[in-house]
């Protein structure tokens, strides 16, 4: 139904303006995405962006299908221009996006740097993306002994610890040895992102095969 209003209103012969136009062609790369057909999608995106309206926002749609049509390179290329096309109100959440997806592909000196510029850049999430920034630093082997409660406790009090936070809280909770916290957070961003819209759940799908393997590490011990 969403593509088919979507080719109708691109097919108009009256004339579209470029908002119009990029809000349609994103309602055809919803679609496709839903439907797993990303690389129809990346393409659908791509043509989108070229629009240059809103155009951060349509560069994480394209690393979305790039990602999930498995070429994570042109997904970081996709990103790292969101952050430096996007304005200062979304430039933390980009970063955090870049430094995340670096972050579940075990590159972890990457990942650092990208989720420190979001924790500069970040004011209402600030929390989420501190506690992001431990898990990679952990990771990548440093020590965070003496701040990880502290980093644990304020994420956990702070509304971003919802949702995606139970991600990051469960991974940190399981660093510091506290199994039942985190199976707790884990069990519940497993159980929320699978109740969730097609296009989050395929958007999660790497977070919540890393929060199964989690979850089976501490069955099996």
């Amino acid at each position: 139904m969403r593509a088919r209003y979507a080719r109708q209103g691109l097919a108009s012969r009256a004339p579209l303006d470029r908002t119009t136009q990029a809000m349609l062609l994103r309602q055809l790369y919803l679609s496709r995405y839903e439907a797993r057909k990303f690389g129809e999608a990346h393409a659908i995106a791509l043509q989108a962006i070229e629009l240059d309206v809103l155009a951060d926002v349509l560069l994480q749609d394209a690393a979305r299908a790039a990602i999930a049509s498995g070429d994570l390179d042109a997904a970081l290329g996709h990103l790292r221009m969101a952050a430096r096309r996007s304005p200062a109100s979304r430039r933390a959440f980009h970063w955090w996006t870049l430094g995340s997806t670096l972050f579940l592909a075990h590159r972890y000196a990457e990942a650092i740097a990208a989720l420190t510029r979001a924790t500069r850049w970040g004011t209402r999430d600030k929390p989420l993306y501190r506690a992001h920034l431990a898990l990679a630093r952990i990771a990548a082997g440093e020590r965070q002994d003496d701040e990880l409660q502290d980093t644990i406790d304020e994420l956990s009090h702070a509304a971003c610890g919802q949702g995606y936070g139970r991600f990051v809280l469960g991974h940190l909770a399981y660093a510091a040895g506290e199994w039942s916290a985190a199976r707790r957070y884990l069990e519940a961003f497993v159980r929320r992102t699978e109740q969730s819209r097609p296009t989050m759940a395929i958007a999660l799908e790497g977070e919540v095969r890393m929060s199964r393997a989690t979850l089976a590490k501490m069955r099996n011990n």
